[in-house]
């Protein structure tokens, strides 16, 4: 299974830095009992291998080497393959420059390196078949692509940023086999001008008789791309794994109370 990790955007919205915006440090974690900074673009990549993907393709633009320096060749079981997109063309322009490394039969996962979700397998909900969207509800969702379903949870329609959105759910995440991907890029070939944005294209997708499911499986999304966005992907991370540590506690405490309990029957 492929990752595409579409991360050529000059992030202008988060400027300055003197990095690029998917090196961004938003919480942390721990090896080997040791506490580091994460980067924003880790938490997409950690959530790509817990769906099963073992190679994953970031796509950059010629000035944004410091992610190559950063992730390298591996990222946990998965190997890291880089792709440029030598001009800003948009979305769709650079999740095709990971084309020639898919193959039709395998699987694809695309996903957005500024941004952080929960929960963290949300992915594995997808299925294999056919091009799937991985929803999320949010408050505001005209700053993003809302996506509209019939009663049956299939894709009527993707908003781009709309004005009055029709719904609050949308998509941070994607999923298609490679031969699907393949008919979106004839798609867009055909298409003058060509899309930007992934929505105008499957909605042109759908117009010709395509299909897509919606899987509400999001609970939390938040863009990072933006210093609100920053202080709240940081506030959900900090909650998050308050929760974490309260589970584990009550787990040990299940654990102390049932080992007590044996051992006074032992007796």
């Amino acid at each position: 299974m492929w990752g595409v990790v579409p991360a050529a955007g000059r992030g202008s919205r988060i400027q300055p830095l003197a990095f690029s915006k998917e090196l961004l440090p938003v919480g942390s974690s721990v090896e080997a009992g040791v506490e580091r900074p994460c980067a924003v673009g880790e938490y997409l990549l950690e959530r790509m291998v817990l769906a099963g993907a073992d190679k994953i393709c970031i796509v950059l633009s010629p000035g944004k080497s410091d992610i190559i320096g950063y992730f390298g060749a591996k990222f946990g079981n998965a190997d890291i393959f880089y792709s440029v997109q030598h001009n800003p063309a948009g979305l769709c322009d650079a999740i095709f420059r990971a084309l020639p490394l898919v193959a039709p039969d395998e699987e694809v996962i695309v996903g957005l390196p500024d941004t952080v979700w929960l929960p963290a397998d949300a992915l594995r909900s997808l299925p294999k078949e056919g091009l799937s969207f991985l929803l999320f509800p949010v408050e505001q969702p005209e700053f993003f692509d809302a996506v509209v379903l019939d009663d049956s949870g299939r894709v009527s329609e993707i908003q781009v940023k709309p004005s009055e959105p029709k719904s609050k759910w949308i998509w941070g995440a994607f999923k298609m086999p490679g031969s699907i991907l393949e008919v979106l890029h004839r798609l867009w070939n055909t298409r003058n001008p060509r899309d930007e944005y992934i929505g105008t294209l499957v909605n042109a997708y759908l117009d010709a008789g395509g299909a897509a499911l919606g899987v509400k499986a999001g609970k939390a999304y938040v863009d990072v791309g933006t210093l609100n966005g920053y202080r709240a992907a940081m506030s959900l991370l900090s909650e998050e794994r308050f929760r974490d540590r309260t589970m584990r506690a009550r787990g040990l405490r299940r654990l102390r109370i049932l080992d007590s309990s044996l051992d006074a029957a032992a007796g």
